[in-house]
């Protein structure tokens, strides 16, 4: 088929009236391509994405994210991109026929779109089974389905009183992730395989085999090589399903996931253009390279397009032929090269990879190979008769070498393949150094040629400002924001690039230490050492500096609950630290008690109200539930905290890399949505994790409900009520780069919770790096959260009753540190504005009082009007503060 240009190809031009784009379904590759056209300019252009769903657009790949929490949000890209005056996102509105000759489009609501271009992204629907009973089946396509899927098997749990049967019929990609997905709800996952071995499309037997073994021993059943021939049923509920070789096997609720068939009726029933656009024998409508079809003005991307005689559902050929038809359409000359098949996934934390003529059909290919039945691990890697070019290679159980042989498909290896059989002990892979051609990011189509300009300064971001971080690298070229893969030799090519480029890269702490962060932790652990000087005598040099002072004073406070400021362990800590106080920009600290859970009693009110207006202490509610007062001096802060400790107030920690807080709703006490307690649960972890001290601060969050009024999903660990329990999310936070929390487990009972969390912290505090919040530590934790799931949940590293230990350790022996300090005369030798004159204050701070009422620090102008020394009083309207009251 011969590709033609653009009907009226705009080159960026802006006329009187803009070109009209009319997009045809709402999915990734409609995202993708609107995110395109975005990027490259919409002057001159109007587009309208019509879908028929109620949904932004949303990620398929990550489906088995919503079968398990239906509130994850899978929403593509920034929902503020729709805002764009050029855009418009209209849901709801399905196209049900093209008018080839009039140019428009007409909805099942009977709206009709005239367009200049018309791209169709339609997709496909799921496969069904024709045989009888498949009406009571689901499919697993849309958030809908899984949705559907996930409230069946609640329904079912509560009403049968025992764990579902859960059958998929269907072993491919789509049929495990479905059956991982209800085994991860509690079903028991049953699958049903016509072929003789699992994901037959993408594995050879060897591999297909070796999969069977290892999720059978997860507690899968796999029933291979045979076909459903009826669905049964009692009284309208599913019973089990009637095999063709006569078997029947029970079963509760019924999945099929057995492909795929492209939505072309749109084609097939098109006005004007009749007999002008060809269909692939399997469906889908035929393209030529550049995406057109054979009818000008009409393009077609995604699963439903038709290239080589092939239509298939993968992230990366989608989001290509999006990026075509953009390019074509803003005057460029991009082609398709072909449908690139590489799969990598994990199921059930089983990792699993195929990629290239994993099949060996290339003439004279070779074949090597590593099998190890007993372990479940296959390796295979397919060369050229010479054993030289690389053509593909499947990995089950270790897929290790997956990411660095990928982008080397098609091109000369740098050793011989059995070097890459990392599984046969030999090893790590050889080291590979990607061409600049080479694809790194398969779903995003970005080069190692693309991520090297844009670390050097010369590629995606604003400004062409060199890029040193991963998260930033990530967003400038979009590699690894997909299915993740890459993201591993994207850190590795990243660090590579830096150093070429005369930037260190190293896992030393710092010029002092050689050791990571990590490393040093589990050398203070094991070998017990208690001090500084011990630790710098075996692994440092010279004196320290302000990176591994700091950083090895918190690895001595998060092993032992030792006073933070004794045996010399307060010089090596922070401003703040050392003062037990938050430093203002003035010289004075701030005072913030802990409020457990944001819970207080009007009696404990009154007495920071009092503290307050005795000292004279600005006051903040704070986002975290509790209340911050400003302005003390360094001398005040043991007067001020005799007050709240007499009270019954401890720390808050809000100095320290620590625990801060527990955000709470009212939950089920007060609030008519609660399901659970969720104050009484929030101040029982607070009180757990209190003193806990970490790479960074530590935020928790509570909610009763799933309306999730304290934003547990924005902390780093947040525990959100079930009529069943707590789901646990943990990774969260705010600040300059926010992140969502991620599931980490559902329906717990309040001990699971807790050791859960145990585990999830200590994991945390022994390998993250120094100043790294817990999402950015799981960002880069090679598998993301389903690594912390088999660390936390499965305990996939036995060290599950080593961390519980620890923290049952920290718990054991927590001590306020306030209340420790006003014990102690020499501790409270720390807190003098001068330390030769220990009486003597710090006049040189002053405050005013602002509009509201309170005090704040004075400006440089309004200080110089008044002598050194002196302090400007503060109204005498301000409650509870007399005219000669020198605040």
């Amino acid at each position: 088929m011969t590709g033609h240009p653009s009907s009226h190809p705009n080159q960026g031009a802006t006329s009187a009236a803009p070109r009209r784009i009319v997009v045809a379904g709402g999915g990734p590759a409609a995202h993708r391509f609107a995110d395109a056209m975005h990027a490259r300019g919409l002057d001159g252009w109007h587009v309208t994405v019509l879908t028929e769903e109620a949904h932004l657009p949303y990620d398929r790949v990550a489906l088995s994210k919503a079968l398990t929490d239906s509130d994850v949000d899978l929403t593509l890209g920034s929902a503020s991109m729709w805002d764009h005056t050029a855009l418009n996102l209209k849901t709801g509105e399905r196209v049900i026929s093209i008018d080839a000759a009039g140019k428009t489009v007409m909805t099942a609501a009977g709206t009709v779109y005239p367009y200049d271009e018309l791209v169709v992204a339609t997709g496909s629907d799921a496969a069904r089974l024709p045989i009888p009973g498949s009406e009571l089946t689901h499919v697993y396509r849309t958030l809908e389905d899984v949705w559907a899927i996930n409230k069946a098997i609640a329904d079912l749990t509560g009403k049968l009183g025992r764990k579902v049967n859960a059958v998929t019929i269907g072993g491919g990609l789509l049929g495990l992730e479905s059956a991982a997905g209800t085994e991860q709800l509690g079903a028991t996952p049953i699958v049903i395989n016509g072929s003789p071995w699992l994901m037959n499309t993408q594995l050879d037997e060897g591999a297909g085999q070796s999969l069977g073994r290892l999720i059978e021993a997860k507690g899968f059943t796999v029933h291979g090589g045979v076909f459903p021939s009826e669905v049964l049923s009692d009284d309208g509920r599913v019973t089990g399903v009637l095999m063709a070789d006569g078997r029947i096997i029970d079963a509760d609720i019924v999945i099929v996931a057995i492909g795929v068939r492209p939505r072309d009726e749109l084609f097939r029933a098109a006005e004007g253009a009749e007999q002008q656009f060809q269909l692939g024998q399997r469906g889908g409508v035929v393209i030529s390279d550049d995406c057109s079809t054979e009818v000008p003005g009409i393009w077609a991307i995604g699963e439903v397009a038709n290239f080589g005689g092939m239509c298939l559902g993968l992230v990366a050929p989608a989001n290509t032929m999006a990026e075509i038809v953009a390019d074509r359409l803003h005057g460029g000359d991009a082609t398709f090269p072909g449908f690139d098949t590489a799969t990598k996934l994990k199921l059930s934390g089983v990792d699993v990879a195929s990629f290239g003529d994993a099949f060996a059909r290339t003439e004279h290919a070779l074949e090597i190979v590593y099998a190890d039945p007993a372990r479940g691990v296959y390796q295979k890697i397919v060369t050229t008769d010479d054993a030289k070019t690389l053509l593909g290679g499947i990995f089950v159980g270790d897929a290790s070498p997956y990411t660095s042989l990928r982008p080397m498909l098609g091109r000369e290896l740098a050793a011989e393949p059995g070097a890459y059989l990392t599984a046969a002990g030999g090893g790590d892979a050889p080291e590979t150094e990607l061409p600049d051609d080479a694809i790194l990011c398969s779903c995003n189509n970005v080069s190692a040629g693309t991520i090297r300009d844009t670390v050097n300064g010369c590629g995606a971001c604003d400004g062409n400002a060199p890029v040193q971080e991963l998260g930033e690298l990530k967003g400038c070229t979009r590699a690894g924001t997909s299915c993740g893969s890459c993201v591993p030799m994207l850190k590795k090519l990243l660090e590579t690039e830096l150093t070429k480029s005369g930037v260190e890269v190293s896992k030393a702490l710092c010029e002092h230490i050689e050791l990571s962060r990590q490393e040093l932790f589990d050398a203070v652990r094991v070998l017990e050492l208690t001090s500084f000087e011990e630790i710098m005598a075996k692994y440092g040099t010279g004196a320290g500096c302000d990176i591994c002072k700091p950083t090895i004073a918190n690895i001595l406070a998060s092993q032992n609950s030792a006073y933070v400021l004794d045996a010399g362990r307060g010089t090596l800590q922070d401003t703040n630290d050392r003062a037990l106080a938050n430093m203002q920009k003035d010289g004075t600290y701030s005072v913030v008690p802990r409020i457990a859970g944001g819970e207080i009693t009007p009696k404990k009110l009154g007495v920071i109200a009092a503290v307050a207006e005795q000292y004279g202490l600005y006051t903040k509610i704070t986002g975290g539930q509790r209340i911050d007062m400003f302005g003390a001096r360094l001398e005040q802060l043991p007067e001020i905290w005799k007050l709240l400790v007499d009270a019954g107030f401890e720390s808050g920690q809000a100095y320290g890399k620590s625990l801060r807080t527990v955000k709470s709703c009212v939950g089920s006490t007060w609030c008519r949505f609660g399901v659970q307690d969720s104050v009484a649960m929030a101040i029982a972890l607070e009180l757990r994790y209190r003193g806990l001290r970490s790479p960074h601060k530590l935020k928790m969050g509570v909610s009763g409900c799933a309306r999730e009024c304290a934003e547990a999903r924005g902390k780093d660990v947040g525990v959100i009520a079930t009529a069943d329990g707590w789901n646990l999310y943990v990774g969260g936070n705010g600040g300059a780069t926010p992140a969502h929390a991620q599931l980490l487990a559902k329906d717990l009972d309040d001990e699971t919770l807790i050791k859960y969390i145990d585990r999830y912290f200590m994991y945390y505090i022994r390998t993250a790096d120094r100043l790294q919040r817990t999402a950015r530590w799981q960002e880069e934790l090679d598998g993301g959260i389903k690594h912390v799931e088999d660390v936390v949940v499965r305990d996939t590293l036995g060290i599950a009753e080593d961390l519980e230990a620890a923290m049952a350790k920290h718990v054991d022996t927590y001590v306020d540190e306030w209340a420790d300090t006003l014990k102690d005369p020499e501790r409270l030798r720390r807190f003098r504005s001068f330390v030769n004159a220990p009486d003597q204050k710090d006049d040189s701070i002053t405050f005013v009082s602002d509009e509201r009422g309170q005090m704040r620090p004075a400006t440089a102008e309004e200080k110089a009007k008044v002598l050194i020394g002196a302090s400007i009083p503060v109204r005498a309207t301000t409650p509870g503060l007399p005219d000669e009251n020198e605040v």
